[in-house]
């Protein structure tokens, strides 16, 4: 059996197999073509209102832990901060995508914002997740696999407090900083844009080494408390919402449905989620920015199946699917389409 590094290694057209011409098109629901021009429409007072009340939370709860900093009083400040500042990989996934501000400058200072504090280098990331949304779940063609099989579950914990794949992070933005792309990054990154994702890495890397300097200078990890440490101690919900989004479905298929999970929550979670909870919906119509994302649901629910009630409900069918895949790799949920009950 090949290994999942060997297997999930991104390779050329001529190294992967040749789909049916006929099933290559990506499923489509139907919807009315003026409702989908109004919800893919940008909206700088609704994005600069959330993502303002964001910043506001983050400086809240941040200096409430510096304040705090020496006493227990410190730990659920800086809780809250680390959850708020690892939801950042949610809104640079959306940002990637620049459809949450109508203007384009400030959807890229957001986007390159949240990107450093996720650890996902911009100029890469947003290659590598066209990639993603191109070739959803496609096994050497998509870079962006997260539960790769057979199941580790070992690794899945780990990156509950993003060891594995902050590891991996890093050690990207070291290799890109010395001029050299990652044999993943040579296969979507063209060429002309690789000296971006070699510059931007060089500053990440000034900043991690400047950020330790002042480590060893205050004599305390006060500092990495707030720059970067947190989107380690303070991922744990990151991963399990990010979970959600393809665990447990089907690889290898031309239809969302069966490869990308939609499921309802609180207005904290979807908050904290930037509305990607609707990650079936955001597949489809990528561009509907995430304010929007609901009306869509509506809009075509009728031809998906039906969505998990909660993040808890979504579990529910994820973690027996993951353990079935550690002793059956290539199994994966099947998904009945029926018209989801209203809300």
């Amino acid at each position: 059996m090949p290994t999942p590094s060997n297997r999930y290694a991104l390779r050329g057209d001529a190294d992967l197999p040749q789909p049916d011409p006929a099933a290559a098109p990506w499923f489509s629901p139907s919807v009315d073509r003026k409702l989908l021009k109004q919800l893919m429409q940008r909206n700088d007072r609704h994005s600069l209102w959330n993502y303002g009340l964001w910043l506001a939370l983050m400086l809240a709860s941040g200096t409430a832990g510096v304040l705090a900093w020496g006493t227990w009083w410190c730990v659920p400040a800086f809780a809250v901060y680390g959850i708020l500042y690892a939801s950042s990989d949610h809104r640079a996934h959306e940002l990637s995508h620049g459809t949450p501000f109508k203007t384009r400058g400030l959807n890229e200072m957001f986007y390159q914002l949240a990107g450093f504090m996720t650890l996902h280098e911009g100029h890469y990331w947003r290659w590598s997740h066209t990639r993603h949304h191109t070739h959803t779940l496609m096994v050497g063609r998509d870079a962006e696999i997260a539960v790769q099989q057979p199941v580790s579950v070992g690794g899945l914990l780990a990156d509950l407090f993003f060891l594995k794949s902050g590891a991996a992070q890093i050690a990207n933005i070291v290799r890109h900083a010395f001029g050299r792309i990652s044999a993943d990054g040579l296969h979507f990154i063209p060429v002309q844009e690789q000296p971006k994702v070699v510059r931007t890495s060089r500053i990440y890397l000034a900043i991690f080494v400047a950020l330790a300097a002042a480590c060893v200078l205050l004599h305390s990890v006060l500092p990495l408390m707030l720059v970067v440490g947190p989107r380690f101690y303070g991922g744990a919900l990151t991963q399990l919402f990010n979970l959600t989004q393809h665990a447990g479905l089907a690889e290898n298929v031309y239809d969302h449905r069966h490869s990308t999970r939609t499921f309802h929550t609180h207005a904290v979670f979807r908050f904290l989620y930037a509305n990607m909870n609707y990650h079936l919906e955001h597949h489809m119509f990528p561009m509907v920015p995430y304010h929007a994302l609901p009306q869509l649901h509506a809009a075509i629910r009728s031809e998906c199946p039906a969505p998990a009630t909660s993040l808890w409900d979504a579990y529910r069918e994820i973690l027996p699917a993951l353990l079935q895949q550690v002793k059956q790799p290539g199994y994966a949920v099947v998904r009945p389409m029926s018209v989801a009950s209203p809300e």
